[in-house]
């Protein structure tokens, strides 16, 4: 399957030297236009080599069933976008970096942890997708629930094998009603309004797939990546705080932990005024190496 991605280059970048570059990944659910691409870009203009890419099965990213979930790939489409990079004459080979917003933060971890490629991470409201769907947020969900769960979509799989039709489950909801959560509210604003709607997204992935998040465990052996460093940023108010919060725990060193006072976690999607990109700018000048521009080294 092909990969589709968008490639940031600064428009003074001295394409006669090798320059620092880095993949940036989207939220679960998402399209690379949704958040990905304003994180390209603003790196971009920091002057590194940038690509924001598709996941498997949405967007402009071959791959069916549509909207399906496969995390071992999500981390295969890193890779991938690494194996693109590393082609380019302009790029250092040897000093590509990541990004993973929400979702895409676990699966830059997967895609890190046997791709010693990747040079240095950065994830930003960091979902951890295995754990949100074994456990839920603060460990609200049961056992007895996760396996309601597999069995709902083990019947699903049945029917739709016979010909059903695909089910879709979680994601954003469509309407908001005296019922909808902060959470829902939260995405709601983002993905169902013209602040951040893409006509290419559902976020909603299907039934049968979605369950393999259960078996999804990105912070295993997540101490294998150091020495290469590692950055977790994630807002002060955010839902999903526990998740950059456990990363750091688990993560050997070199490691930093950056908490964005007043910030949600939707609100580090988009809101430039809140995403510190100063500080991303700095950690992967520190850890990849400065970009050279026509006018001479930055």
């Amino acid at each position: 399957m092909n990969v589709s991605g968008n490639l940031f280059v600064p428009k003074n970048l001295d394409r006669n030297a090798t320059n620092p570059a880095m993949v940036v990944g989207h939220p679960m659910g998402a399209v690379k236009e949704q958040s990905a691409n304003l994180y390209a870009t603003k790196m971009a203009e920091q002057g590194f080599v940038t690509l924001s890419l598709d996941l498997s099965f949405r967007g402009e990213r071959e791959g069916k069933p549509r909207n399906a979930v496969s995390p071992d790939i999500y981390a295969e489409d890193v890779s991938a976008a690494v194996d693109y990079l590393r082609t380019q004459t302009y790029v250092d080979k040897e000093a590509i970096g990541a990004i993973g917003i929400c979702g895409s933060g676990s699966f830059v971890i997967s895609a890190a942890k046997i791709d010693p490629r990747i040079k240095a991470l950065a994830t930003v409201s960091m979902y951890d997708m295995g754990a949100a769907n074994r456990n839920g947020l603060r460990h609200s969900v049961t056992v007895e629930q996760r396996k309601d769960i597999l069995a709902q979509a083990a019947q699903q799989r049945d029917m739709e094998f016979a010909g059903g039709q695909t089910e879709y489950t979680s994601g954003t909801p469509e309407e908001l009603n005296d019922q909808s959560t902060a959470i829902d509210r939260e995405f709601y604003d983002f993905y169902r309004t013209s602040r951040g709607h893409s006509p290419a997204t559902t976020t909603h992935p299907t039934l049968t797939s979605n369950v393999k998040f259960m078996n999804f465990y990105p912070f295993a052996d997540i101490e294998t990546i150091s020495p290469r460093p590692m950055l977790f940023i994630a807002g002060e108010q955010a839902h999903s705080r526990e998740f950059s919060e456990e990363g750091y725990r688990l993560a050997g060193e070199p490691k930093e932990l950056v908490i964005v006072p007043g910030a949600g976690h939707v609100d580090l999607y988009d809101r430039v005024n809140l995403i510190p990109f100063d500080k991303l700018t700095t950690f992967f000048q520190d850890n990849l190496g400065n970009p050279h521009t026509d006018e001479g080294e930055r």
